[in-house]
């Protein structure tokens, strides 16, 4: 029979996998990662309601909290902080949709024609690919490799993992760092 763990021992379990990541125990990240992905992504899903959508802001979610990892405090559950993290993500990530216009007219098809028509949008979205391109060209050849099978490519995590061999995990953990590494390009705080 399988022993369930209280609330005080995940308690304790997870400050101290936040104390080995602090210190750079990128297991501790796994492990925290492994624990926590699946309720994420349900928290996550419940709010945005498309499962593709969801996978994505969850892997941007621990991306989000690994970086800001020296600001939880043990006062509360890390759970607790992982999950507003979740949800305050997932709220600016439909902010931004219900308020972008490219967003809100490609989620309605019958809309689409009237956007490829637009000279001037086209354009902007062609910039928007080609800077994109460029910035993922920066990339190491196995993060740019996997950038482009989820995005240029459309594959799902399944699919990349089949195609590369690697394990869905490990697709999941290298998108996460290699979207971290695009972030610190494009903000100037990543040195190559």
């Amino acid at each position: 029979m399988v022993k369930k763990t209280s609330s005080v021992e995940s308690s304790q379990r997870d400050y101290l996998l936040v104390q080995q990541a602090l210190s750079g125990d990128q297991k501790a990240f796994a492990s925290l990662m492994s624990l926590y992905e699946d309720p994420v992504y349900h928290v996550i899903l419940k709010k945005v309601g498309e499962s593709v959508i969801a996978e994505d802001l969850t892997i941007e979610t621990f991306g989000k909290a690994f970086r800001n990892l020296s600001s939880f405090s043990p006062d509360f559950a890390f759970s607790t902080w992982l999950f507003r993290i979740a949800i305050n993500h997932s709220i600016d990530f439909l902010r931004k949709q219900k308020n972008d216009p490219c967003q809100r007219d490609l989620n309605n098809q019958s809309e689409v024609a009237d956007l490829n028509s637009d000279p001037e949008e086209t354009y902007i979205r062609e910039q928007r690919m080609k800077l994109m391109r460029e910035t993922v060209e920066k990339l190491k050849p196995r993060y740019r490799r996997l950038i482009e099978m989820r995005y240029f490519d459309e594959m799902s995590y399944e699919e990349i993992a089949a195609q590369s061999g690697l394990p869905i995990g490990t697709v999941k953990a290298q998108l996460f760092r290699a979207k971290d590494l695009l972030y610190q390009i494009l903000t100037g705080s990543h040195d190559l």
